[in-house]
Order: C-alpha cells, then structure tokens, then sequence
C-alpha cells in the first residue's frame, strides 16, 4: 500500500471516481482508487484498492496514509437512505482518524423543489423527498463535522453528470446508443424546460481543484456546470452531430421505460419533479474563486465514446 503523506485517496470507482483518480494522476499526486472489488479497468497512476468502506474497518484501511480523501461513493437508488448514512459515518470517523481533509461529491437533492430559481450556494435546502432529506442530513452531519474541528471538510455540488464513462444518468445511456443506432430516445418530463448537466470532467477538476485549496473548506460549493440548456436543444445539438433525426420519447410520468426498470422509476419517482420544473445550477462561485471554466456541454467528445463501447460489444 502506497505510503507518502500526499496520497490522495479517491473512495468510488464510478465515472466521477475514476475520471477524478485520472485528473489527481495528471496532477502530478500519488492516487488510491478504492472500490469493494478493486480490480476495474486500471487507472494509469493509480492504486488500485479493495475496501467496503460501508464498514469502519475497510474504511480506515481505504484511507490509512492518506492526506485527503474524496467521496465519491455512491449506491444503488434502492440502497440510497438506508446505506448512505452508513457509509458516511464510517468514512468521517476514518478520515477523522488518519487526520485526512475530506472532500465530498454531493447531489443537488437537498435543496428539493426550488420551482425554477436558480440554485446558488445560498439556496434553501427544502428538500421533502425521503432521498433529498437524508442527502440534507448527511450534509449538515458534514459541515458540523468541519465547524466541531473534528477535521477539514469541503462539498461539491454536481449536477446530473455528462460525459465520457456516464451510463446511469438520463444524458447517458438511455440517450446516446439510441442516438446513434437509431432506437428510441426516453426523454423525462418538460424537454423544453432548461435543465443543468455536469461534465464529468468538470466534476473532477472541480474536485481535485477543491482538494488543492485548503481555504474552500467548510462550505458548499457548486462544480463548474456549463450555462443551462433545455433538453430540447441538447437532443438537437445531438441530431446535428450524429446527422439523423432522434426518435423521443417523452416520458410525463414515472414508468419503466429503456433502461430505467422499474425498482429505478419506483425510487426516483419522488425526484420527477427535477424533469417538471427548470433544474438551472449557477457555479460562478467556483468560477470565480479559482479561474475555472467550465466545458460547454461536450456531445461530440460523449457521442465518440458511446461509438467505441458500442463497437467493442
């Protein structure tokens, strides 16, 4: 196990984990990429590491050495409100122990129906869903966490991701393979309601940016997020670069429909209203306290990895 107190250790080895391992690499710091098998696709640069870090054992082995840990974790929707909090508990006691800072990839659920404003920082959390109120809980466990000088806690709030790597996001494979074979498209609620995505690798820059500047922490931060398009106009920007017409289909209420089963719809059912009413996220802070900029909404660079995992299968 790698030893060398500027380890960055990232827990989570989905798309945000992996491509956040990748950017912490290209960085120039030593990187553990933790998930409960640990044997995925390798990550050049990086250590590969088995752990459950839902346990406070196999987190505190996850993190031994580390200077900062990033939370990436994240479970099936099914899982969410009863393994999260486990999984939180046991990675702040860990982090707390081996006095790593700790940085966390959070969701925009705690802020609940916000009926078309703008989210900022400053934001009301009016989360009423049972998962927007546990991601509120865990949240406030976090920063209290900071405030308590238990240890240096930063969060980072993302988006739904785009990208490069993202399957299980509704710009992500329910949309792409379709676009490009010609299969029907799934389109969730208003498609022409306004409604923000996140770059998957804005949210690691965003992140490893967060985890190099001590003076973020204790706080909220939005990840760099391109300005709001509506999914209309995305589904377009699609049909231009793939050079044929999409076949939608407008989902206005939960259902199973293409990849989204029905245990998913049974469970995001209580988070539709994020296709109902404009989801528009502002990152200026971010932006502005860091220099960065985020990505325009990147369909070329996703539709050229969609092409190669379909033709790998």
């Amino acid at each position: 196990m790698t030893a060398v107190r500027d380890l960055q250790v990232v827990l989570g080895a989905g798309p945000a984990g992996t491509t956040l391992a990748r950017e912490l690499v290209d960085r120039g710091h030593p990187v553990r990429l933790v998930d409960r098998a640990g044997g995925g696709p390798a990550t050049e640069g990086a250590e590969r590491f088995a752990a459950d870090v839902a346990t406070a054992d196999g987190a505190r082995a996850a993190v031994e050495g580390a200077a900062i840990v990033y939370h990436c974790v994240n479970v099936g929707y099914h899982l969410q409100v009863d393994v999260m909090p486990r999984i939180q508990e046991a990675v702040l006691a860990a982090a707390e122990a081996v006095g790593a800072r700790l940085v966390v990839l959070d969701t925009l659920y705690p802020y609940g129906e916000t009926h078309g404003a703008v989210m900022t920082e400053h934001s009301p959390w009016n989360a009423t869903t049972r998962k927007g109120r546990m991601r509120a809980e865990l949240d406030a466990r976090y920063l209290a966490a900071h405030t308590e000088g238990r240890l240096r806690v930063v969060l980072g709030r993302s988006a739904d991701f785009v990208g490069p790597g993202v399957l299980n996001s509704t710009l992500g494979g329910a949309v792409f393979p379709a676009a490009l074979t010609g299969g029907e498209v799934p389109a969730l609620g208003d498609i022409d309601l306004p409604h923000s995505y996140t770059y998957i690798a804005d949210v690691a820059a965003g992140l490893a940016t967060l985890g190099a500047h001590p003076g973020s922490d204790g706080r909220v931060w939005h990840l760099p997020t391109a300005p709001a398009l509506t999914t209309r106009q995305i589904f377009t920007m699609i049909e231009e670069r793939t050079g044929r017409p999409l076949d939608i289909n407008v989902v206005d209420e939960p259902r199973p429909v293409g990849p989204f089963d029905e245990v998913f719809m049974a469970e995001y059912a209580e988070m539709f209203y994020q296709h109902t009413e404009p989801q528009v996220v502002d990152s200026s802070a971010i932006e502005k306290a860091y220099g960065l900029t985020p990505n325009p909404l990147p369909a070329t660079a996703t539709l050229a990895w969609y092409e190669q995992l379909l033709a790998a299968h």
